[in-house]
Parts: structure tokens; sequence; C-alpha cells
């Protein structure tokens, strides 16, 4: 995510140090006994995950559901993110030993000209952002997204867990306080502080990927989608490879 050309090359260093790491784990499971592994690979699997809702008003707009007609955005947007608490959900129960997997999570959205942390970033607790989501209905307000990561993201650097991504779900560009990639260096630097790394996934929805070129020339993964059905697709592929996983990716 830093602007410097050596930053997306140590993160994926980081990254691919952490998959061998735990293929190291289970060979050494394997031939020592089953409760090493089960501590270990307990250890290595904690996961941090902001999420970042758009919430401005723009999300009122109609776009293309998967039933043939239109909905507003924040009605898909909705769904997706129950998609999401249901993923993770899966992902904690299925752990290679047994063991539930550690993942903390967080959902954020807009508030003013910064974010509020609607479900505070935490052991996962799927009930609370499924409760949150069923009475969200009156999308308002302008994007400001700069600040709003950035207060993201310093929660997630603050998670114990050593695995740590934001996703961010919006349908515009930043309006209100600095842009996303001008916040992005102090992010680093803070996750820097603390021997650190946070990636960043931008779902730009229903709005041109393009406008985000700056947070991606910085190392965040930026993908688009038009409707529901690409909604979905691309937060199926993030969650699963980049995510959960974190498997190296050359999906554009």
């Amino acid at each position: 995510m830093r602007s410097e050309p050596k930053r997306p090359v140590a993160r994926l260093l980081r990254s691919e140090m952490r998959i061998i790491f735990s293929v190291v784990l289970v060979v050494i499971g394997i031939l020592l006994g089953p409760g090493l592994l089960a501590t270990s690979a307990a250890d290595d699997d904690g996961v941090a995950l902001g999420i970042l809702y758009d919430t401005s008003g723009s999300m009122n707009e109609p776009v293309p559901n998967s039933h043939g007609s239109t909905s507003p955005k924040y009605i898909i947007a909705n769904r997706a993110v129950l998609a999401i608490v249901k993923q993770i959900q899966t992902f904690t129960t299925n752990g290679v030993t047994g063991a539930p997997r550690k993942v903390d999570v967080g959902l954020f959205t807009f508030s003013k000209d910064g974010a509020q942390e609607v479900v505070k970033l935490g052991a996962f607790d799927p009930g609370a952002i499924e409760k949150w989501v069923k009475d969200f209905s009156k999308p308002s307000g302008g994007t400001p997204l700069g600040n709003a990561l950035k207060t993201v993201s310093q929660a997630v650097i603050d998670s114990p867990m050593p695995r740590k991504h934001v996703l961010v779900i919006t349908d515009g560009a930043n309006t209100i306080g600095p842009a996303p990639d001008r916040v992005i260096p102090d992010i680093n630097r803070a996750a820097d502080k603390k021997q650190t790394s946070v990636f960043t996934h931008f779902i730009a929805f229903d709005v041109d990927a393009k406008v985000f070129s700056g947070v991606k020339k910085q190392g965040a993964n930026v993908a688009s989608a038009a409707d529901e059905s690409q909604l979905n697709s691309q937060l199926d592929f993030i969650l699963q490879n980049q995510i959960l996983l974190e498997k190296p990716s050359n999906k554009k």
C-alpha cells in the first residue's frame, strides 16, 4: 500500500512466508503429534478484518440485482455483507486441526467526516453484524473515505491477530476530507511501528475502478462490480483467496 516501490514486494514476501510457515507447521504436527499442530496452527490462523461499508446517500440508487430487476445498492450490499458473515462462519469452524480458527471482525460505516464502529472489532460475532444489517435502511450523507479508511485500519492494526485486512465496499469517490491514497502513508507508518502490515481491498460498486487508481498504485487491491452478481463474485474471490487464506492472486 505504501507509495515506495518496494512496499508491495515486502508485503508479498511476508504473506508467502506465513504460507510457508503454515506448511512447515503441518509437517511438524504430522511428525510430532496432533497436540503441537493444534496449538501452533491456531496461533498462525488469526485474522483481523475491518469491513468499511459505504452508507452515503448514493447507496439509495438502483442497480441490477440477481433476480432480473433492480434494487437500491444498499439492499444489495446488505445481502452481500450477510453472505460475508456466512463465509467467515464456515472458515472459523473448518480449521485443519478441528479447533476453531481465530478471527476478529468489525463493521464500520461513514459518519459525518469519518467512520463509526457499528460492530466493535473483536472476536467474530455474526449475530451482531446480522442485526445491524437487518436494521439498516437509510443511507445518507457524503463519502469521507480517507478518514474512514484511517479509522478502520487503526482498529485492525491494534488487533492481536497476525494477519490484518480492511475490506471497503463503496460506490463513490471521496467527497469529505483527505482522499484515501493520501492517508495510506500514515496507515503504513502506524503498521510499521507495530512491525506488521495491513492489506486493503476496495470493491468499486457501480463506479469506475479508475477512481481508485491512486490507492491501487500504492498496493491496495481494487476490483469493480456493476451489479449484484459481480459484487458477490468479487467478494467471494477476495475473501477466499486474499483475506481468509491469503493466496497470492493475479486476478484483475
